[in-house]
């Protein structure tokens, strides 16, 4: 089987209206109403990176600990935004009300990232990759 790319990603949300309030209002993204309260965009840039997170990973990468924490649900995907500004989106999220799970930091592999939780448990990260800006 041949991949061409990713078609799609969508969260699925139980409330739409905090799913609207976060990905369309906090972070921004052009989506529109498709019909009832689905919201999609079409002709979106497309995904950079695709992976499997093992779930310790992503527990060290949060918390510096391979076990994620009991009072946090454990999300079931992952998905980054890349920005020009990081800690600006950072305090934009603040500012509105998210719970960030870690401030602004380097992981060691580069990426400047910070991460919350979107209102349906996705494990949201507003980062910035430089190695995807190299030409």
């Amino acid at each position: 089987m041949e991949i061409l790319f990713v078609a799609g990603f969508a969260p699925i949300v139980p409330d739409p209206i905090a799913g609207r309030t976060f990905y369309q209002e906090a972070l921004g993204l052009p989506l529109k109403t498709v019909e009832g309260d689905y919201i999609a965009v079409d002709g979106f840039e497309g995904s950079k990176h695709l992976g499997v997170w093992p779930l310790a990973d992503a527990a060290q990468s949060c918390f510096g600990a391979s076990e994620w924490p009991d009072d946090i649900p454990v999300p079931q995907a992952t998905i980054e935004f890349e920005v020009p500004d990081v800690q600006a989106a950072a305090a934009e999220l603040t500012a509105r009300g998210y719970d960030l799970i870690h401030e602004v930091r380097t992981e060691p592999w580069g990426q400047v990232i910070a991460r919350l939780l979107g209102p349906e448990g996705l494990l949201v990260g507003v980062c910035w990759c430089p190695w995807m800006h190299d030409e």
